[in-house]
């Protein structure tokens, strides 16, 4: 199928990783393998460390990367949960892009090492991703945070956590989270959109890969059954009130693109606050082109404004 891709990005297409679902130990590598490839960021004014945080009962701890900016907006703190559909991804897939959201928001990032599906089926991913925000707010003090100010940022299948994060922690009444930065958010097991139904061959992403994603993370055949919870797939839920504040993307030929948009729209209707910018010509992991794509630029702009502004700094 053809698509309307904006014209700075249908030029690098070509250079996008081929991840196939059909052999995950061969897509890990291969991301492992780009990753390491990449020229390492200049860490200039970001100091870097990396602890062990208490993990879930009876779970093993939970890795955090620590990223503090030399140049404080104030005592904000950032929980990033990295993308990968549930099954790909560790510290290392968005250290580049840390030291920069660290650096241009002047807020200290906490990026989170959860386990992956489907060795480790939901709910590992977020009860290590609550585990570390509660350590995150427990240590805050000492890194010269206020607890009351910590965003959770999160792209794609970390999008999709960081929205079962504010429902867990909201449930739970647990640490609070000032600002949810829901980059293209995988929020919906079902599968019936459609953007869902119609991409399936775009770039990065599509629906075979929809697929594999939720049948690692819930179990084969789980997916759009009755049982699924919320805490797993955010659209589920039948109560969104009282939750943080939210920014919600969703790209053109995105097959997450019509769940993103529902969610958000859900999101306002249920009483919250919530920002919604569709970006055209885009497909799912587009940004990634930070530094030539006009589109890409402006999206990571916004991204930096709008954290900052959601932790009023």
């Amino acid at each position: 199928m053809d698509y309307a891709i904006d014209p700075e990005l249908v030029a690098l297409v070509d250079l996008l990783p081929r991840l196939s679902p059909d052999d995950l130990s061969e897509a890990r590598a291969t991301m492992r393998q780009l990753t390491a490839q990449l020229p390492p960021p200049d860490t200039t004014g970001v100091s870097i460390s990396e602890q062990a945080a208490p993990g879930p009962d009876g779970a093993p701890e939970v890795i955090v990367r620590i990223y503090r900016p030399a140049a404080r907006s104030g005592p904000v703190g950032v929980l990033d949960l990295h993308a990968g559909g549930f099954v790909l991804g560790d510290l290392d897939m968005n250290h580049a892009a840390n030291v920069t959201m660290a650096r241009d928001t002047g807020a200290v990032v906490v990026s989170v090492d959860y386990r992956l599906a489907p060795e480790h089926p939901y709910p590992a991913a977020l009860e290590d991703s609550y585990a570390a925000l509660s350590w995150f707010a427990e240590h805050a003090e000492e890194l010269d945070v206020d607890p009351a100010r910590i965003a959770v940022h999160g792209i794609s299948a970390g999008g999709g956590i960081c929205a079962a994060l504010a429902l867990l922690a909201r449930d739970r009444s647990g640490p609070a989270i000032a600002f949810q930065y829901l980059g293209v958010p995988e929020v919906d097991d079902r599968l019936q959109t459609a953007s869902m139904q119609a991409f399936t061959d775009t770039p990065v992403f599509n629906r075979p890969a929809a697929v594999f994603s939720w049948d690692s993370y819930l179990g084969h055949g789980v997916a759009g059954s009755a049982d699924v919870p919320a805490y797993a797939a955010p659209a589920r839920a039948t109560d969104l009130s009282g939750l943080p504040p939210a920014y919600v993307s969703a790209m053109e030929f995105d097959p997450l693109r019509d769940e993103g948009l529902s969610y958000a729209l859900a999101l306002q209707a249920a009483g919250n606050r919530v920002e919604l910018h569709l970006f055209p010509g885009t497909f799912h992991g587009s940004a990634m082109f930070l530094t030539h794509p006009a589109i890409s630029q402006r999206e990571q702009t916004e991204k930096i404004a709008v954290l900052r502004r959601g932790l009023a700094v």
